[in-house]
């Protein structure tokens, strides 16, 4: 690696012109050709796409269960040419608006030496894009980083002024301490790729209230059993048992070009007063949250009355929830089930499966105690597919996840 240290910034740009070279061929002319308002920003557009854009199925944004909150669709974790992805960064938020996507972020990678990674200057671009793109009330554009260790995993922070690569934070104190110096709020992603696993999940209260995510879908990924055919335990069980308080996210973690796009990645649900920066953040801390692979969908839930992402007022009880899940006309009268999640060793206890259907409300009771554990999931399923990354033989989880709602937390 001591050579490594020789290295000017243009040395380090070096490494990206190559992609930048092949990048102007195609993407970068129609950017220069772009200017609002021409023919050739209309060709732009269909030149990307091959046809219009249309609206994509959906449910409406309005709860059923809830007031005060409306639902905007999320996409928090996207590459671009800056890192390891191949896109122009001056594409990325419009088509994730055209994409009918409410919130978006761009999250290159802080690596060492920028070299992956986004340097001071890309640092700088990236807020100057979400700044453009950034429509208060109408569409939400974030500057984000990927703090990315090789080995311990990668974390997404948003709403900072700087960021930190490996050379500020090495390891997971550093990256905490960092974080609490510097405000903002992170994520856990992609939990269990990197062998670490952020140490493991070791819990640092300090920051607890700033770490407000757990990818829960990835790509096309479930997480719930990452890695369990090497014989470890559920991220999301390791996690929570930790002591962290993450609401759940899904993200498509875009390297490509057609950025909100493709059917079946990643994406999250997030229930915002308004929607601007401040909404997203504050619905964020709030965790209010779900964790989806499918565009369109509406979850909402509450426990005795208080919404996922919070904290119960009780120890246990017999806990009344009700569940609003619809995708609009597309998958009225779909079968799903509800399952109802709780700690265990290394997978979770699956206390209760509800049977429901797309566009219907559903109420149940569980009893819980929180000398069984502090928190309790809901994941909802598609019964009638499997899960490609199952867990425990038998596991009532081994089916299609489509969502799962941000915990909740007895009291202890």
């Amino acid at each position: 690696m001591g050579h490594h240290h020789h290295h000017t910034s243009s040395d380090q740009d070096d490494t990206k012109v190559g992609r930048r070279r092949a990048l102007a061929g195609a993407a970068g002319l129609l950017t220069l050709a772009a200017l609002p308002g021409t023919a050739q920003a209309q060709q732009a557009t269909t030149a990307r796409s091959g046809e219009p854009r249309t609206p994509r199925p959906g449910a409406s944004r309005a709860s059923r269960i809830t007031q005060a909150t409306t639902l905007v669709h999320a996409d928090m974790h996207n590459h671009t040419i800056m890192s390891d992805g191949d896109g122009d960064p001056a594409l990325a938020f419009v088509s994730m608006r055209d994409a009918g996507l409410d919130v978006a972020a761009l999250t290159d990678h802080a690596t060492l030496f920028s070299i992956e990674g986004i340097s001071d200057r890309e640092w700088d671009r990236t807020r100057e894009l979400a700044d453009a793109a950034n429509d208060p009330g109408q569409y939400t554009a974030i500057r984000g980083f990927e703090w990315s260790h090789p080995l311990l995993g990668h974390a997404n922070v948003w709403f900072t002024d700087e960021y930190v690569d490996l050379l500020g934070a090495s390891g997971m104190g550093d990256f905490f301490d960092w974080l609490g110096e510097h405000g903002g709020v992170a994520s856990f992603n992609h939990p269990g790729r990197e062998p670490g696993r952020f140490d493991e999940f070791t819990f640092r209260d300090g920051v607890r209230d700033q770490v407000v995510g757990l990818e829960m879908f990835n790509r096309t990924d479930d997480y719930l059993f990452e890695a369990w055919s090497d014989g470890k335990a559920s991220p999301l069980v390791k996690c929570l048992n930790a002591g962290w308080r993450t609401g759940l996210s899904g993200v498509t973690d875009e390297h490509g070009t057609d950025w909100g796009f493709p059917e079946g990645k990643g994406r999250s649900g997030l229930w915002v007063t308004e929607n601007t920066r401040q909404g997203v953040f504050d619905a964020m801390l709030a965790r209010r949250s779900f964790a989806t692979r499918t565009s369109g969908l509406r979850l909402d839930a509450t426990a005795n009355g208080v919404r996922m992402g919070g904290e119960l007022p009780v120890a246990g009880g017999d806990i009344r929830f009700a569940v609003d899940l619809d995708r609009g006309p597309d998958w009225t009268g779909k079968p799903l089930t509800i399952q109802v999640l709780r700690p265990g060793e290394s997978a979770p206890e699956v206390v209760d499966v509800v049977d429901t259907t797309s566009g219907t409300v559903a109420e149940f009771t569980v009893p819980l105690s929180a000398d069984d554990g502090n928190w309790v999931v809901l994941r909802v399923a598609d019964p009638t597919q499997p899960n490609d990354h199952p867990g425990p033989d038998g596991h009532p989880c081994n089916d299609l996840g489509i969502a799962y709602a941000s915990p909740w937390w007895l009291r202890t």
